[in-house]
């Protein structure tokens, strides 16, 4: 696999040390403890957390974060209970962005992503999982799913960005740069506000929020981030035969939901639902009723 990025943390052990702060802070207010596991793969360790992963007899969810996000976002509010059932829960921590692993990546554009997913599944000793991918990790999700689709069950893909360019609208534009340009908390505020979350139907506790702030914050301020962005997969899509369960937010800036809707009905051929969240903004991840619905499709496999 040619590496062709590397990104990194400014000072790796003042960094590192603030993240680990972060996650004790997590996973005291969820009352839980992540296991943690370090997998050697192409683009060097991958990091990976993980809930219930001695109860081998239940189903697997393999679980890729967005860009600048870590994958722990996604049990913000213990929102992993949402899925109100008993999985084995593995939440791989991407290479290239500010988390625990290594910061090499392959050229987005190959399939290198795809075979560095089925290392982490073989590091992990996963035979076959469903997966779940939020932006970004839909695109990771669908890499995945044209080298190795024998590793996959189900996919569910959350606001991915793989189905359409990444929105140009002045709006968009301005609260995604507004936080680059003038790192601060009340400019991170605006910009989950009005790109991410939909208050007040889609929001955080007051500590989860605060934790998101203050993680994007370190992301931006204290990681040199050189990872390429998604991009829109376009006839590629046509070759995924994985079944997949397409989830949108009505009210997602950066990938506006009637796009994705119409190109993933135009390219996926095993498009076996969409489900569109009203008043959901990008982050549709940390939103309840997403997860209830993963749990539900899960159930329902099972029967």
């Amino acid at each position: 696999m040619k590496i062709k990025y590397k990104s990194y943390f400014k000072d790796p052990k003042k960094d590192i040390a603030y993240f680990e702060d972060w996650v004790r802070k997590l996973e005291k207010e969820n009352g839980r403890k992540y296991q943690r596991h370090a997998v050697k793969t192409s683009l060097g360790n991958t990091h990976v957390w993980s809930l219930n992963t001695d109860k081998v007899e239940i189903e697997t969810l393999v679980i890729f974060p967005g860009a600048r996000t870590t994958a722990l976002i996604w049990d913000f509010d213990k929102g992993l209970d949402h899925l109100k059932m008993k999985l084995r829960i593995f939440m791989v921590e991407t290479n290239g962005l500010p988390n625990l692993s290594d910061g090499a990546t392959p050229d987005i554009k190959t399939l290198d992503y795809g075979h560095w997913a089925k290392e982490v599944f073989e590091g992990l000793g996963i035979e076959k999982a469903f997966i779940a991918g939020a932006s970004f990790g839909g695109l990771i999700c669908m890499k995945l799913a044209l080298t190795n689709p024998e590793k996959i069950k189900s996919a569910f893909l959350f606001n991915p960005g793989c189905l359409q360019p990444f929105s140009l609208k002045l709006s968009n534009l301005y609260y995604n740069l507004l936080p680059i340009i003038s790192t601060n908390s009340k400019n991170i505020q605006k910009f989950l506000e009005r790109a991410v979350f939909s208050k007040p139907n889609h929001q955080l506790s007051s500590f989860a929020e605060k934790m998101l702030v203050d993680y994007e914050v370190f992301a931006i301020s204290r990681y040199k981030d050189n990872t390429q962005k998604p991009y829109y997969m376009d006839t590629e899509l046509a070759k995924v035969k994985t079944e997949i369960y397409l989830l949108l937010g009505d009210k997602d800036l950066l990938f506006p939901f009637e796009k994705s809707k119409k190109n993933a009905q135009k390219h996926l051929s095993n498009l076996t639902e969409i489900k569109i969240f009203q008043h959901v903004g990008h982050g549709i991840e940390t939103f309840e009723e997403a997860m209830n619905y993963i749990g539900d499709v899960i159930a329902s496999i099972q029967k």
